[in-house]
């Protein structure tokens, strides 16, 4: 173990420790190694007095190598039923998110948990099973960020059998002879006919995740690959994917699956008919949103719903903060700077309070510089705003009328003139 992963020579480690073979074997082989461990024991409270004995059974181990011991109870099933998920990923993240805690509190630098091949086996059919992709196929990883399993390259007979040669004692949690789970099911009714069939199954299901996770990381680099090909990004939150990039590849659908996974989408089939469906169109994920705009793709977080609240500015105010970015007003005796962030406009013909808002069907203005007015909808035409542009658009507003499409045109009607008495500059800045 300590030749696989050397740098657990140096940390201080804790252990997640439930009393059972596998990591009491992890416990003790890393105690005659000479690491510096604690042992982190939970007791999730599901098997009544056996959870009790369990949690004195690995103190009173703890206690025996002079090991820090730490336990928590957990109100497992309440909080499965809180949050609506089922009882082994309820534990799951109620002991992940306390050993975050002691590791933040007591300062280890790693948790070792005791997940070996078989469990990899395990885990590789349940995914199977519930149609994962192939990033679900490439198995636990032995190291991830911070949670190390070094008894992974060993089976459980493996590890039973150095349990018995060096005499070490353990707990059996009943819970694992129940086939209620699908994770025991697979353990004592499937993967021993597996095995029945082939001695060295388990063996070459290693070799055959090592080819997975080689191919895995091909899958990625191609995708890196194509994403600098074809990811514009034209802020820091809006990536514009052009359709005709896209489809100069000789499977456009898949490498846009591949392009999407990572940010939570799923209704693939919506997906896959998003490069010929009309302008407009949108898919959600969870945090974000792919939008048909013409010839492209536009991928952005979801944004929060400002879209009805309106921000005042009273006229000794100079500065305030809006989403469209922070807007300073001052009086100034002649003009400079003249920019898409800058505008000069004629005190006297304000009536405040002034308003901030995001603009609306219906609404028109009169642009500097153009005769008449002209409806907003068709100056974003114009001016050829995205869709996703055209949503961010906020204006600076006197009364009814617009004074400003910010970050992009003054109204005519506010310009300074010979006649200009006072002089307001207003600016925006992020």
């Amino acid at each position: 173990m300590n030749d696989n992963l050397p740098f657990l020579r140096n940390g201080k480690l804790l252990i997640a420790c439930s009393g059972g073979l596998d990591s009491i074997v992890l416990t003790s082989i890393c105690h005659t190694l000479n690491l510096r461990i604690g042992i982190a024991h939970c007791n999730f409270k599901l098997r009544g007095e056996e959870s009790e004995e369990d949690a004195i059974f690995v103190e009173s181990m703890a206690d025996s190598i002079g090991a820090s011991f730490y336990a928590k109870d957990f109100e497992t099933e309440k909080y499965a039923s809180v949050n609506k998920v089922s009882i082994q990923m309820a534990a799951r993240e109620l002991r992940y998110e306390w050993f975050s805690e002691l590791l933040n509190m007591y300062q280890y630098d790693y948790v070792l948990t005791a997940h070996h091949s078989d469990d990899n086996l395990e885990t590789f059919l349940i995914n199977i099973s519930r149609g994962t992709g192939i990033e679900g196929l490439t198995g636990i990883p032995e190291i991830n960020d911070i949670y190390i399993r070094p008894l992974l390259p060993f089976s459980r007979n493996q590890i039973l059998e150095y349990a018995k040669t060096n005499m070490i004692k353990w707990r059996e949690d009943s819970s694992n002879i129940s086939t209620k789970y699908i994770r025991n099911k697979l353990r004592h009714q499937v993967i021993p006919e597996l095995k029945s069939v082939n001695p060295e199954f388990l063996q070459n299901f290693e070799a055959t995740l090592d080819h997975i996770k080689q191919a895995n990381r091909f899958v990625k680099n191609q995708v890196d690959r194509v994403k600098k090909d074809i990811f514009e990004y034209l802020d820091s939150e809006v990536i514009k994917i052009p359709i005709y990039k896209l489809q100069q590849y000789e499977d456009p659908k898949t490498y846009l699956y591949f392009l999407l996974k990572e940010y939570g989408f799923k209704a693939w089939s919506d997906i896959l008919n998003i490069l010929t469906a009309q302008s407009g169109k949108q898919i959600f994920s969870p945090k974000y949103r792919l939008i048909k705009d013409r010839a492209d793709l536009l991928l952005s977080p979801i944004p929060e719903e400002t879209s009805d609240r309106n921000y005042h500015i009273n006229e000794e105010e100079n500065m305030i903060m809006t989403p469209a970015g922070m807007l300073k007003f001052k009086e100034v005796t002649q003009l400079s700077n003249i920019d898409l962030k800058t505008i000069y406009v004629d005190k006297e013909k304000l009536k405040y309070p002034l308003i901030v808002r995001k603009w609306k069907e219906g609404d028109y203005f009169y642009p500097l510089g153009m005769k008449g007015k002209k409806k907003l909808s068709k100056y974003f035409k114009d001016e050829k705003l995205s869709l996703l542009a055209k949503e961010r658009v906020w204006l600076l507003c006197s009364d009814q009328e617009i004074v400003w499409v910010i970050d992009y045109r003054v109204d005519d009607r506010f310009k300074i003139t010979a006649q200009t008495k006072n002089i307001v500059k207003v600016t925006i800045t992020l």
